[in-house]
């Protein structure tokens, strides 16, 4: 049986306060959605870099609003567990608007970025309080439809590397995750950051996301720090493009056992 908005929602809260950490394989289109629930687990969450991908456009609010809500719709309606989408910098829409998108592709949980990607911007980040007052407007507007949405909000401090002082990013980091936090954000995302550092200083405020990386933090330590989310965002995306390369390479040259094995 589907599930109600609301209980997908309720259900996607209660998973990042558990002992264990929220582990999500990010999606990009259905078969990989249908995958990761098949492999057990409990949530699904989207890659922009992955979806956008996959629709034949670069990362980063430049794809077609339209062609990335259809593409979320259609992963959240073939799987019955919780669906969080990774919205970049919110495609530009008003909060009202954005969140009535979200919702009527049936995800119930999104990610936030504050990187400028605006044709006026630096190409650094949004000014703490302009973000601020898009999560606050997306919680209103997520309350006044009575879903209680996940909002993730990423903080691009480390990414966009603000500075070459570790205290310094942290310092920046803290401020804003501290003031999204407040605006009405659930979690943070300090992407990139995998540092014993940041991650005590962001942990006490509540749930913090970590993506997982080739040689970086096990799922254990990052457990043991007080880490309640984990995602891969485009890697396996990523890995999976490498396979497909590998085996096309493999074809190409006649090889058909390397190819299709």
């Amino acid at each position: 049986m589907t599930r109600s908005l609301v209980e997908r929602a309720t259900e996607l809260r209660r998973l990042h306060h558990q002992a264990h950490p929220l582990v999500l394989a990010n999606a990009w289109d259905v078969p990989s959605a249908k995958a990761s629930v098949a492999a057990g687990f409990v949530a699904v969450a989207t890659t922009s870099g992955g979806l956008d991908g996959a629709l034949g456009y670069p990362d980063h609010n430049v794809a077609p609003v339209d062609e990335v809500f259809a593409a979320i719709g259609r992963i959240a309606s073939s799987v019955d567990v919780p669906v969080t989408a990774d919205c970049e910098g919110g495609f530009d829409l008003a909060p009202e608007a954005f969140v009535e998108r979200l919702l009527a592709a049936g995800a119930v949980g999104c990610n936030v970025e504050d990187s400028d990607y605006s044709a006026a911007g630096t190409g650094g980040l949004l000014a703490i309080d302009r973000q601020a007052e898009f999560i606050a407007g997306v919680r209103a507007a997520a309350t006044a439809w009575g879903v209680d949405i996940v909002i993730n909000a990423r903080i691009d401090v480390w990414v966009r590397r603000t500075s070459d002082d570790p205290a310094a990013r942290i310092a920046e980091g803290l401020r804003r995750a501290e003031a999204y936090r407040e605006a009405g954000a659930d979690c943070v995302y300090p992407i990139v950051a995998n540092d014993e550092d940041t991650i005590t200083a962001l942990v006490p405020g509540g749930p913090v996301n970590i993506l997982a990386r080739p040689g970086g933090p096990s799922i254990q330590w990052l457990t043991d720090l007080g880490v309640r989310r984990i995602s891969v965002g485009g890697g396996l995306y990523s890995a999976a493009g490498r396979d497909l390369a590998a085996r096309m390479a493999h074809l190409c040259a006649g090889d058909f056992e390397q190819a299709l094995a």
